[in-house]
């Protein structure tokens, strides 16, 4: 059982000039956390089709709230995101605040409020400075581009330490058509949907209808492949608009012309976020892929690799380079799956630790932990039992988390 998976990509973003037609975006500092950039505003120029996952937890914010109604509609035209303040937990007065900050956006687009998408992140149970919002969002509209998407991504980070984009281009029935997303997450991070947020746009015409299957599927292959802390958002949005804007004959279907294009370029601007989440992880220096491999179904994959993922013992061995193979073996051994101890195999990166019940030489081990030294660490672990197999991202554990997460809103 060779290692496998993408190399390592060193973190990045789209050039600023990277533009999708149709389609521009701000971010402007209002002043709702103490310092940075704020405020964003993605929006279509022509009404595009939309479709989102949300947060499975059942505490969410007024924000999901609004936001799940909208997108029942198939179409709508912007999405208003604010970082710093979350807007859960505030009662009627979070609604009313939501309704407001569509109804500004709105105003100052010129289209209906159900149109426009809201997203909050941050801490819960603050009220909103709508007093700063009322300022800010109608200059935010007036700062719209192009080339605004950079300054968008930065206004959604919370604890993230960098901005998080990644683009695609792709022949669609003899048009190219083109894919922008963003993403920020850190922390309070192990989605039963998507992730905290994540907005894509592209030019493709695409049906609602279809444009909703498709987004489900591709969040469920990877922004639902992410864990930092095993932990689940109040306030996940994973957001997708597409205008139509190419001039491709329009997706109804799988069986359309490059729908197949389509849908691989999607889900390589949502892998390339989906890693770099989890590489940015709250107090996080390392990327680790998880690999379950020879599962009898491919939920008990899911569930041995989220096991692994989510082990403490795990993430801290890896942050300290310990090739220690029984932290691995117990995790998913403590996941209850269906398994065959005596054909379990446990590779870290290239060098297989585990095997035929027992560990392997002393070699062996000195290839793992000089693997584990890496900012990019791969775990796989074949059970033996089947040919399901499944993938996670997630990060290792530092004292550094603690440290964030112990002081987060004093």
């Amino acid at each position: 059982m060779p290692p496998e998976g993408p190399g390592r990509r060193k973190p990045g973003r789209p050039a600023r000039s990277f533009e999708v037609p149709g389609f521009r975006a701000a971010g402007i500092r209002c002043g709702i956390k103490p310092r940075g950039l704020d405020l964003a505003l993605i929006v279509s120029d022509v009404e595009a089709a939309w479709a989102a996952v949300y947060t499975q937890s059942s505490v969410v914010g007024a924000p999901v709230e609004w936001s799940r109604r909208c997108t029942l509609a198939g179409r709508g035209v912007a999405a208003v995101i604010n970082s710093g303040i979350s807007n859960v937990a505030r009662g009627r007065q979070g609604q009313r605040d939501t309704r407001e900050m569509a109804e500004l956006a709105s105003t100052a687009l010129g289209c209906r409020p159900a149109q426009v998408c809201v997203a909050s992140t941050g801490v819960i149970g603050e009220p909103l400075p709508m007093a700063r919002l009322r300022r800010g969002i109608p200059k935010l509209a007036a700062a719209l581009t192009a080339r605004g998407f950079a300054d968008a991504a930065e206004a959604i980070r919370t604890t993230d330490t960098y901005a998080k984009q990644a683009s695609a281009k792709a022949r669609v029935g003899g048009r190219e058509v083109r894919i922008l997303g963003m993403a920020k997450g850190s922390g309070m991070i192990q989605p039963r949907m998507a992730t905290m947020l994540a907005f894509v746009v592209t030019d493709a015409a695409v049906a609602p209808a279809h444009l909703r299957r498709l987004w489900k599927r591709v969040c469920d292959e990877t922004f639902n492949r992410v864990t930092v802390d095993g932990e689940t958002s109040t306030s996940d949005t994973a957001l997708v608009m597409a205008n139509g804007r190419a001039g491709n004959p329009r997706i109804t279907s799988a069986r359309s012309p490059g729908a197949r294009a389509f849908e691989r370029a999607l889900l390589a601007v949502a892998t390339q976020l989906a890693r770099d989440l989890a590489r940015d992880g709250e107090g996080a220096t390392k990327l680790v892929d998880v690999a379950v491999l020879g599962a009898r179904t491919r939920a008990e994959a899911e569930i041995a690799a989220r096991s692994v993922a989510n082990s403490m013992l795990v993430k801290t061995a890896i942050h300290g380079a310990d090739p220690n193979w029984g932290r691995v073996l117990q995790a998913v051994g403590a996941s209850r799956v269906t398994l065959r101890l005596a054909r379990v195999e446990i590779w870290v990166g290239p060098a297989c630790v585990f095997a035929k019940g027992q560990a392997t030489d002393g070699a062996s081990r000195r290839r793992a932990e000089r693997h584990l030294k890496g900012r990019e660490v791969q775990l796989r672990v074949g059970l033996g039992a089947g040919r399901a197999a499944a993938r996670i991202w997630t990060c290792d554990l530092s004292a550094q988390y603690v440290r964030i997460n112990a002081d987060y809103t004093s």
